[in-house]
């Protein structure tokens, strides 16, 4: 699917870097402001219209907006002065009626810059964007193959397949004579659909296999995403796979997750994840307001479902410190179970009885 890919991670990492910005203005040591009733009434006249225009479910921005009318006739915001705490309850009142942790009211202290609207990124962003993802290593931070043959790959984000495309191949043949291979996702914060296909296809045969949906309300379209027939390196198949998660693996790395648990194609191992199904984008509501709406939502193709405000559980559940050796020692045992050579059984033995007394270490700690 190569659509302007590009400018998908690009406005997707654009959104998660203004996304935190404005987060950062709202920790206990942030810088407030005090603001007045016209500010207020603006904010909530944008933020209402913004909702209307874009929220990915149009019958609950009129339930949110309805909620909110009640509340301003009933006077509950007129004694707010604080910026800060004036964000905090619009954001409250909002996910009381969506029930949707995604979105959130922002203020920032430093001005929000106005965005302009564009088909293409231009050529210079183009290039500070690839050159940023190079420097990241495309999103891989370790690639190794672990004692007793299990590979383990960790990386903290679904960047641009078809830039990235190179060096998931190297790191797919890297792993790909492993006996069992660990994707370590507990700092993976997300990224592009696109991305997360392509790795995942590196796991399937040649038979394209149907993965996930992304609806988008601009439009009224569906994406659809499919693993690939064929990929520039080996394909790891016919062999355990293992996800470790963490309440942080997020987004993208949560529909990775949940595409290869559904599909039973791998085990995952950890805590369940934060629940963001549902992408969207920050709208700019006036110079230091901001706010975060979901304009589209994932769509298993199996369950019809998607992980929103719930995460995806895992198989075996284990504090995310834990979920290495954890997994770890399954695809060890596997390995043990499968060995026919008496030297090998007596090295795989001994590997796990150090990793039992590494993991039974960890436990008592926390």
């Amino acid at each position: 699917m190569k659509r302007h890919a590009i400018l998908f991670t690009f406005m997707f990492l654009a959104t998660m870097i203004s996304g935190l910005s404005i987060y950062a203005q709202q920790t206990n040591n942030a810088p407030d402001a005090q603001i007045d009733a016209k500010t207020r009434t603006d904010v909530i006249e944008t933020v209402l219209k913004n909702l209307n225009d874009s929220y990915v479910f149009p019958e609950v921005a009129k339930k949110m907006e309805a909620d909110i009318r009640k509340r301003v006739q009933n006077n509950e915001y007129d004694k707010i002065s604080s910026a800060n705490e004036f964000a905090a309850k619009l954001t409250e009142d909002l996910q009381s009626v969506s029930h949707d942790k995604h979105l959130r009211v922002r203020y920032s202290a430093a001005p929000l810059p106005v965005r302009q609207k564009r088909n293409e990124p231009t050529e210079q962003e183009k290039k500070d964007f690839e050159r940023t993802l190079r420097i990241n290593n495309y999103g891989f931070v370790k690639v190794e193959n672990m004692r007793g043959n299990i590979g383990y790959v960790d990386f903290r984000g679904f960047t641009d397949p078809e830039l990235g495309a190179e060096t998931v191949a190297a790191v797919m043949n890297f792993v790909n004579n492993s006996d069992a291979l660990i994707f370590d996702l507990r700092q993976n914060g997300g990224g592009d659909p696109a991305m997360v296909a392509l790795i995942c296809s590196y796991l399937f045969g040649d038979k394209p296999v149907h993965l996930n949906d992304l609806y988008w309300r601009e439009g009224n379209k569906t994406d659809e995403f499919w693993t690939k027939p064929t990929v520039l390196g080996k394909k790891f198949l016919d062999k355990d796979v293992y996800i470790l998660t963490s309440n942080r693996t997020f987004s993208g790395a949560e529909e990775f997750s949940n595409n290869l648990k559904i599909l039973k194609r791998a085990t995952i191992v950890g805590e369940t994840t934060g629940g963001g199904a549902n992408p969207g984008n920050v709208f700019r509501v006036n110079e230091h307001f901001g706010v975060f709406i979901p304009t589209g939502r994932a769509i298993n193709p199996v369950t019809k479902t998607n992980w929103e405000g719930t995460g995806v559980e895992p198989d075996v559940k284990v504090p995310q410190e834990q979920a290495l050796k954890t997994a770890y020692l399954r695809a060890l045992n596997k390995s043990l179970e499968k060995a026919d050579d008496e030297r090998m059984k007596n090295a795989l033995k001994q590997i796990i009885e150090q990793n039992q007394k590494e993991l039974d270490q960890l436990k008592v700690k926390n």
